[in-house]
């Protein structure tokens, strides 16, 4: 049987997520790390740089504006585990208001932004790309930002790249994220019930500046 959108939420509902091998693979299959990479929305760390770059608001932010944009950023590099069939399952969950990106425009021009899946008040971060500098963080400050003030209690990285631990991400073990989870999954929360939150809003909900 083939893998539908019933069934990747299905994955993510219990711990896994899923990986091509390449955009050229056909196959896709499930990976549930020994130590999971999670973004704590109560400690996400703005740089003074990156507070700069955000009080000039150089970048202008929106939210489902353009998923295939962000979902083809994400694929456009020389490896991805992006295959057409994970594409097409990521097109169908945003369709059906499961997936959301955050995109971040210089002015008509798409230079980064992230994606992700939503349940209950989990936010599974799947991919995120730049084509400026600093886009993917702003487009990260502004989500973290986002999922505190719209109820979530978890944004999953799947797994901690230097980049992400530079901005407060951490690893734990695969019981804890479980814990974590389950709790998630059992509240609720609207990442549509409320508009993308104001440079100032960022500014001020950030927990530590270095």
């Amino acid at each position: 049987m083939g893998l539908t959108a019933e069934t990747l939420l299905h994955g993510y509902s219990i711990g896994v997520f899923p990986m091509a091998e390449h955009r050229d693979d056909p196959d896709v299959f499930w990976v549930d790390p020994r130590r999971r990479g999670i973004l704590p929305l109560d400690d996400f760390h703005i740089s003074r740089s990156l507070a700069r770059r955000i009080r000039k608001e150089s970048f202008r932010l929106t939210r489902n504006h353009d998923f295939e944009g962000v979902l083809q950023g994400c694929a456009d590099r020389s490896e991805t585990w992006i295959n057409r069939k994970i594409h097409d399952l990521y097109a169908t969950l945003h369709r059906r208001g499961q997936a959301h990106s955050i995109e971040v425009w210089d002015n008509a021009r798409l230079v980064g932004g992230v994606y992700g899946v939503v349940l209950g008040s989990a936010f599974f971060g799947e991919s995120m790309f730049s084509r400026q500098t600093d886009a993917s963080k702003v487009a990260l400050a502004y989500l973290v930002t986002h999922l505190r003030l719209s109820g979530f209690t978890l944004f999953d990285t799947q797994f901690l790249t230097e980049h992400l631990a530079s901005l407060g991400g951490v690893e734990i073990p695969r019981s804890l994220y479980h814990n974590k989870l389950a709790d998630a999954l059992q509240r609720k929360a609207d990442i549509t019930i409320r508009p993308l939150p104001s440079s100032q809003d960022v500014l001020q909900r950030k927990t530590q500046t270095s």
